[in-house]
């Protein structure tokens, strides 16, 4: 096997396209997986890594955040994705002294997302100077004097912006929330900002809780599952292996998107015989190809549906002891969900009335229901209204702290549920910070600081002085990608605190730090010997996770560490939080955490139970709603869905299925037929006929966002028509080669999510520069 890292960049023109899959996984996944393992680590490590990977004595997977079974796990409890992160992390690929005086950061810049994680782990901090070619070796302790001199030199807290990846643990991301409000600042942007924010935002007002309130034995135990915006294949992988529990228990599962995706048709587990020798486990039973944006108008058609099949048999549809006790404003509900036009509902969706009679008497005569969604649901100008009105039939239905049934948000990243829950927010409640205040004697600010769109547009306005991220890669995870990377430049100091090279530490401040920082997968000795971390799952279940791996280099500092010696670099010997005795002992972390954030008392027993615990969902164990009215809420929505002018496409920025958020491990999508190439476009056939465009022909993409009567583009070069069965009118092209494309001004209403999955194009023949 090869394990040198690349020299040469992605050839775009070896392009080659293929059948699309019709399963996912499969023996195929196995031997990709180990493949890509030994590349990296070698026979040996592998040998010693992936076995820890997801089970109780090892570590969390650094990709999504599936919970793990509370019962007996598999040997293998993890998926095709999950070893491919752990081998982009536990690479003996290194990016040393010599590698940056070797590449100026200006043919850095040049250079792809996949070639630049590819080179390997970081193992020094490293400084770019004002005016300086190369980045430089610096010391640790010149490193926190320069960051802490920094922020003492600002004339306002605020200045100071700190985001954060959903791969920092619970342990981490409490410390970083602790020490921004400690400086008086609550600028804590994070990546649910462009995710799962407009979920956050609809729960909170439906149902009085930002979080899902299902666990994994409820979708085991559901008879009806609704997969609406998600490709859990690529994704999750994992959520595979609950959906074909679920089938075998007798459940029909309803999928909404509009690309047909393998790993909703069938799934050929790779540990069982079935998925091994016979053909596997067949999942979606209806499969709705829903037009970009039209799941608002879709959970409307089934609503009306729902309210004509209950007066046909009056008590046998609407669940009206759960309306009457738990829930307000059905009347008002009622009244709107009914006054529907059909004709535009069917245009809205692209469905036919027959489908969505199909999906209604489904959910009418089901005892169980689970909807699940991702970020098809939540990246549109409409997001929150959609899935406000998502909510709203679960209610109908009482499907709402019921076993089997439950709204479920899947998350992304693996700890990105868990950064909020320890209080990485711009708007945390008061209770939380009054809390905080009283553990440690500090004075926390209660303007709401900025989130991740804001935050670019301050920094764009030159009012942020100094940006940290904490993880991620926050250049490429941001829409617009030009403003957003001349909006870091403005800065005069730029810090990412990161394990791999990526496109964030080329787009600098005057000065720039890269502060490299242990991986999931690696050991972490402090002064009170090996410690582990938490991390909170897409379930609310906390639990440990710890690294066995020596460190990548000698010179790494685990994130708590970095920032403790941080906070005492700006603070001084005197401040009132123990940050040295944190950096020491994480159970002392833990301590603080169980009396300042609810649910997490008594952490330290708790989290060393076998698997953890589960934080407390009110809904889900009680009925119980903390919203302002004290109930659930049924909402009322006004349809919309986006309307393309002719001649355009609407754009849907999606993963490919060899890359995980940013993090490109691969040039093979496998699943849908595309190799070897990234800048592709996925366009329906008859549309391309339409347009006069043809397969395989080179085009440039057009962004057009109309505001106030004024239309502004953004253009993104040279990408390579593939012929694909997408929803008519729609297209697909990866992130974050199209995120240049969404423009910073074009959120969701209520959430400021970008609207990633609802990009209006045109496109034009490309001229070869």
């Amino acid at each position: 096997m090869n394990r040198k890292a690349p020299l040469s960049d992605v050839d775009e023109s070896a392009l080659q396209v293929g059948e699309v899959e019709d399963h996912a996984a499969g023996m195929t996944a196995v031997g990709v997986s180990l493949k890509r393992a030994y590349e990296q680590m070698g026979v040996a490590r592998t040998v010693r890594t992936l076995p820890l990977l997801n089970q109780r004595h090892g570590f969390d997977c650094p990709g999504c955040a599936w919970p793990e079974p509370q019962g007996r796990r598999k040997p293998a409890e993890f998926c095709e994705n999950g070893a491919k992160a752990v081998a982009e992390e536990a690479t003996t690929r290194r990016v040393t002294r010599e590698f940056f005086a070797r590449y100026p950061v200006a043919e850095l810049a040049g250079k792809s997302d996949y070639w630049l994680g590819q080179q390997g782990r970081l193992t020094e901090p490293m400084v770019l100077r004002p005016g300086g070619t190369h980045y430089e070796p610096i010391s640790w302790e010149a490193a926190f004097a320069l960051l802490a001199d920094e922020l003492k030199a600002m004339d306002s807290p605020d200045q100071a912006l700190f985001y954060t990846s959903g791969r920092t643990s619970n342990e981490a991301a409490f410390l970083y929330q602790l020490f921004a409000r400690s400086l008086g600042t609550n600028n804590l942007p994070d990546c649910s900002n462009m995710c799962h924010e407009s979920s956050g935002a609809a729960l909170s007002e439906t149902i009085g809780i930002g979080k899902g309130s299902v666990s994994l034995a409820d979708l085991h135990q559901a008879d009806l599952i609704l997969v609406v915006g998600q490709n859990p294949g690529t994704n999750h992988p994992r959520m595979l292996s609950a959906l074909q529990e679920a089938k075998r228990g007798g459940a029909r599962i309803v999928s909404v998107n509009p690309l047909p995706e393998a790993g909703l048709m069938r799934f050929k587990d790779p540990q069982g015989v079935r998925g091994v020798l016979g053909k596997g486990t067949a999942l979606t039973d209806v499969f709705c190809q829903i037009r970009l944006g039209g799941d608002l108008a879709f959970f409307k058609a089934i609503a009306a549906r729902l309210f004509a099949l209950e007066e046909q048999a009056p008590g046998t549809v609407l669940d009206r002891e759960f309306l009457d006790r738990h829930t307000h404003g059905f009347d008002a509900y009622r009244a709107q969900a009914r006054d529907v036009d059909e004709k535009e509902l069917l245009t809205a969706t692209g469905l036919t009335s027959e489908q969505l009679d199909e999906v209604a008497e489904l959910f009418a005569r089901s005892q169980r229901i689970v909807l699940c969604w991702a970020m098809g649901l939540t990246q549109h100008k409409h997001s929150v209204p959609t899935i406000r009105e998502a909510v709203n039939l679960l209610l109908l239905r009482g499907m709402i702290g019921k076993p089997g049934a439950g709204v479920c948000p899947v998350r992304g990243h693996s700890n990105v549920q868990g950064d909020r829950t320890m209080g990485i927010w711009e708007k945390m409640p008061e209770s939380f910070l009054a809390a905080l205040d009283t553990e440690f004697g500090i004075t926390s600010p209660r303007k709401h600081g900025y989130d991740t769109v804001d935050g670019i547009r301050a920094m764009d306005r030159g009012e942020i002085r100094v940006f940290m991220g904490m993880g991620g890669n926050f250049a490429r995870a941001t829409p617009d990608s030009t403003v957003t990377e001349a909006a870091l430049r403005r800065c005069r100091l730029t810090v990412q605190v990161s394990t791999k090279l990526n496109r964030s530490h080329l787009a600098t401040g005057a000065t720039a730090l890269i502060l490299p920082t242990l991986g999931r997968t690696e050991r972490d000795v402090q002064a009170s010997g090996t410690q582990f971390v938490t991390v909170e799952d897409s379930m609310s279940v906390v639990h440990r996770s710890r690294g066995r791996l020596k460190p990548a280099s000698e010179q790494l500092l685990s994130e708590p560490a970095i920032v403790c010696r941080l906070a005492r670099a700006t603070f001084g010997p005197d401040h009132p939080v123990p940050w040295e005795r944190f950096e020491a002992d994480y159970d002392t972390i833990r301590d603080a955490i169980s009396r300042v954030v609810p649910g997490c008392e008594d952490y330290n027993t708790r989290v060393r139970t076998r698997n953890g615990f589960v934080l407390p969902h009110p809904p889900r164990d009680a009925r119980e709603f903390t919203t302002d009215t004290g109930k659930a809420n049924l909402t009322v929505n006004e349809l919309v869905y986006p309307r393309v002018p002719e001649g355009r496409l609407l754009l849907q920025t999606l993963r490919s299925h060899d890359q995980y958020n940013t993090t490109i491990y691969g040039l093979s999508d496998r699943y849908r037929g595309i190799e070897n190439a990234r800048r592709v476009v996925m366009i329906h056939p008859d549309d391309l006929a339409d347009l006069g465009l043809s397969d395989g022909q080179l085009v440039d993409l057009i962004s057009e966002w109309t505001t106030d009567g004024v239309t502004t583009e953004r253009r993104a070069e040279n990408f390579r028509i593939v012929s694909y069965p997408t929803a008519r009118g729609c297209a697909a092209a990866y992130y974050p080669e199209t995120n240049p494309l969404v423009p910073l001004d074009s959120v969701a209403d209520v959430s400021n999510t970008p609207t990633s999955k609802s990009v209006v194009i045109r496109l034009e023949p490309a001229t070869q520069r």
